[in-house]
């Protein structure tokens, strides 16, 4: 959630030099044996009295190993100081800030055409900041993230080295609305009550925040790892399945290690592939080992019907080496998942079969890429699942992306400008699009925690059928760190996320509402004309390799019929997503006869959106069909 190493020297200059004047205004700081700190807020500013025992618990260890005990104890005596006379962040300058994004966001959108460029239609309040998201196979959409410690988007919002009950996750199922108005309903579905392995006997609802996730066949959501709190963010051992049915949680067996930022991708046996986060203790020392959900003693399940609990996990006999967290993960259709570490020489494949991992080429450009987008790019053929990966963003200085198929790298079209923390969709017509992006990690180009950004990060941009990347209108709110998009079943955008811009754009921040959406149509709803429909799919599972019939209103608008997989994503990292065109066998008046994809391989069990597609890109509904093996 935050990585805090030790800080720049001039950083903690400025801010001891800030605590110093304070407190010789307010009052000299008590060293003495004042058993507790004092505050007066009244008319007059009153003594701030620091005790040995307040220091010595806000002492940091690496400060004292890297700057002495004498610094460090003044250091955490200016923190404590801080705090005391901190008034927090004002809702006037929130309400200044939320108004001069409407109103850029207004101008700059003006000169950018719907049917080109697409349109946001809507901005809509949340209580939840949308740190992590699931689209969920009865169109709804889960979003979860943390209870916060703070309100200002100045500090840390998360409970991220909390200990105990202040450190507990939060969750809501969303139900976007219907033809674009309205605001859709929130559902509160807390994750489980549970006793944290922290020593505080403390149960609150299960930290699941910067938890890796991905589908189970049956179309529930697995969630697995956390934050335990401590040294700068300390892995979780959980292991969860949201159930999208019955919209509840179900405990599984712990994890064998702690796992905070880890990744995990549903392989074409359909487990769960969970590998890296930061561990038991702390942050930098990642796990390293692979686990799988469920057991390899334990059957997938298809059934939407049977929730797992209690199940176990297991190892795979070898290591998943990476130095940096939420490496992106891809299952391909060889049947391999494919890992691509931030850092450019870890980049590793993997074999389900026989459990057995070997590095890939370097990626081109050397050094490390922070978090940022990659994609399975869409097949050419029809029934094949993807054989390539495109790696986008995560890089503020670096436009370029580099495209891995066939073992080799090449560098593929640039986009206008580097970014991290961005998202990358594709559209059912296979375009790819862009939204969401930063300097860094809380920093928008003007230091760390401070909201102001270049105007540029809310910048969207398409990339064509030609290859070519093309800006296009802007958000309202620059969204980096935590954001996220996801594409509905009726094609529109949902696009969330980065707690740090929602609070400091809150119109209300008493008001419990403490994230926004914000809806993006692409062009192919600004086409004009009839959109396809689709009236019919299979009820029950369908089979690999095989033909099955759909309805549409009129079959003469159907060029082509592509299923996509649903999104989960957080910190820029979504495995789940893929694009597959069907083939089309026959059409006997309004009916398709369609080939279901050749194998697991190119399609993992799961549950699926069908999407038909008419001459000029533009998507039918999406209706909700499952792949099973043996259907």
């Amino acid at each position: 959630m935050s990585r805090r190493g030790i800080p720049r020297k001039g950083r903690w200059t400025f801010a001891a030099g800030c605590a110093a004047l304070v407190l010789s205004v307010t009052a000299p700081a008590a060293l003495g044996s004042t058993p507790s700190a004092t505050r007066d807020f009244g008319p007059t500013p009153g003594p701030v009295r620091i005790s040995r025992e307040q220091i010595a618990k806000e002492v940091r260890p690496e400060e004292v190993k890297a700057l002495g005990r004498a610094r460090a104890e003044n250091l955490a005596r200016d923190r404590i100081g801080l705090r005391a006379v901190d008034r927090g962040y004002p809702q006037p300058m929130r309400n200044r800030s939320l108004k001069e994004h409407t109103d850029s966001q207004t101008a700059t959108n003006a000169a950018f055409d719907p049917a080109t460029s697409g349109k946001f239609a809507q901005y809509i309040d949340s209580p939840d900041y949308g740190d992590h998201v699931a689209l969920l196979p009865t169109g709804k959409v889960l979003l979860f993230s943390f209870e916060a410690v703070e309100d200002s988007p100045n500090k840390e919002t998360a409970p991220t080295e909390v200990i105990g009950r202040d450190n507990a996750g939060r969750a809501y199922v969303w139900t976007p609305p219907e033809n674009g108005t309205g605001t859709g309903t929130f559902k509160a579905v807390p994750p489980p009550v549970l006793n944290m392995d922290d020593g505080t006997d403390e149960p609150r609802p299960a930290p699941i925040f910067c938890a890796g996730h991905s589908y189970l066949p049956n179309g529930m959501v697995g969630i697995f790892g956390g934050n335990l709190g401590g040294n700068h963010g300390t892995g979780a051992h959980l292991a969860l399945v949201f159930d999208p049915w019955t919209e509840t949680w179900h405990q599984q067996k712990d994890m064998a290690e702690g796992r905070w930022y880890p990744s995990v991708v549903t392989g074409a046996d359909g487990r769960q592939f969970i590998t890296s986060g930061h561990g038991d203790i702390g942050w930098g020392k990642l796990s390293q080992s692979i686990e799988r959900f469920p057991a390899k003693n334990t059957a997938v399940s298809y059934d939407p019907s049977a929730t797992p609990v209690d199940q176990a996990l297991d190892k795979w006999p070898v290591k998943a080496e990476y130095s940096t967290d939420y490496p992106h993960l891809f299952s391909l259709r060889d049947g391999r998942i494919y890992g691509f570490g931030r850092t450019y020489n870890e980049q590793y494949v993997f074999d389900p079969q026989t459990e057995t991992e070997q590095p890939l080429r370097d990626r081109p450009g050397g050094g490390m890429r922070n978090y940022g987008s990659a994609v399975a790019l869409p097949n050419n053929t029809p029934g094949n699942g993807p054989d390539s990966v495109l790696i986008l963003g995560g890089d503020r200085n670096d436009p370029k992306t580099y495209k891995f198929s066939g073992g080799r790298w090449t560098e593929d079209s640039a986009r206008a400008f580097g970014r991290t923390q961005d998202d990358t969709l594709i559209f059912p017509d296979g375009r790819l699009f862009t939204v969401n992006g930063g300097y860094d990690i809380r920093n928008y180009g003007n230091g760390d925690y401070n909201p102001n950004a270049d105007d540029k990060w809310r910048q969207t941009e398409i990339r064509g059928f030609d290859g070519t990347w093309r800006t296009g209108p802007s958000q309202r709110l620059p969204r980096g760190y935590h954001s996220n998009a996801v594409i509905l079943p009726d094609g529109r955008i949902m696009i969330t996320g980065d707690e740090l811009q929602e609070i400091a754009n809150n119109k209300d921040i008493k008001s419990g509402n403490n994230g926004t959406i914000e809806i993006f149509e692409p062009p192919y709803l600004h086409q004009g004309g009839e959109r396809p429909g689709l009236r019919t799919v299979p009820d029950g599972p369908i089979g690999y390799d095989t033909d099955f019939q759909i309805d549409t209103t009129n079959s003469r608008l159907a060029r082509k019929v592509v299923l996509m997989a649903p999104i989960t994503s957080t910190h820029s990292v979504d495995t789940s997503q893929r694009r597959i065109e069907l083939r089309i066998n026959a059409r006997a008046g309004n009916t398709l006869d369609l080939q279901s994809p050749q194998s697991v391989k190119d399609a993992p069990p799961g549950y699926y959106l069908l999407y038909v597609l008419d001459d000029r890109g533009v998507p039918s509904i999406g209706r909700w069909v499952q792949l099973r093996p043996g259907a």
